[in-house]
């Protein structure tokens, strides 16, 4: 499906970072953001996605939930808890208990992998113009 409204123009300087233990999913995203005109930085964990978090201010983040080292929860409590401001984005195949617990700690939605790119662009939209979202 092409998405007529979609001007890869408009997203000049807005950095996103892409947490996702899945080689295939982060370099997916990564090439599909950056050829949307993102910044976009990726981490294979969640405890390199904080780091990374912690040490730039990112306009989005996208973190899968279940990861090894620090899950999708525990990724989003501890950049949360240091950057409240923060707008994170959970992906996951099979959205469960941690999904639903990382969206009470803040993060703003879930998307079910697999998902529409473009669903997954008007979310990025309406979190870095709004902070809210209307869908996941």
């Amino acid at each position: 499906m092409v998405d007529n409204n979609h001007n890869p123009g408009d997203n000049n300087l807005v950095s996103i970072l892409v947490i996702d233990d899945s080689p295939i999913m982060r370099g997916m995203l990564t090439d599909i953001l950056t050829d949307d005109g993102y910044l976009v930085d990726s981490a294979e964990d969640g405890e390199i996605g904080v780091a990374m978090a912690l040490k730039k201010d990112y306009a989005v983040i996208i973190s899968d939930v279940h990861m090894p080292k620090k899950n999708g929860l525990e990724t989003v409590r501890d950049i949360i808890a240091a950057k409240p401001y923060s707008k994170i984005i959970l992906t996951d195949s099979f959205p469960d208990k941690l999904a639903t617990a990382a969206k009470k700690e803040g993060a703003a939605c879930c998307l079910q992998k697999p998902f529409d790119v473009n669903e997954l662009r008007q979310v990025i939209r309406e979190i870095h113009h709004s902070g809210k979202v209307s869908i996941g």
